[in-house]
């Protein structure tokens, strides 16, 4: 009897190897053939260069007549440093 328990045991043991063997080949099978590429999508981030720099001097006909062309895109740039949100991932 302990002998006929045994060999049901084994046949069973065998069959839950073949299963897993057949389940893990299922799995590379769908990995290799199946479609799992992404749509490819444009993704559009700005991106601020000179962050930290110091301001250039300004050459000597400019600094005579004009008001330095930097000190609005300063302000411009904490402004909008300020207004960040999820709109900006977009």
């Amino acid at each position: 009897m302990i002998e006929a328990e045994r060999a049901f045991f084994m046949r069973v043991l065998k069959l839950v190897v073949i299963l897993v063997i057949l389940i893990l080949a299922g799995l590379a099978g769908y990995a290799y053939f199946g479609d799992m590429t992404s749509d490819p999508r444009e993704m559009r981030t700005p991106v601020e260069l000179d962050l930290g720099a110091p301001v250039p001097a300004l050459p000597a006909e400019a600094a005579a007549g004009t008001a330095p062309a930097t000190a609005p895109a300063a302000t411009a740039t904490a402004t909008a440093s300020t207004d960040a949100g999820q709109d900006d991932l977009d």
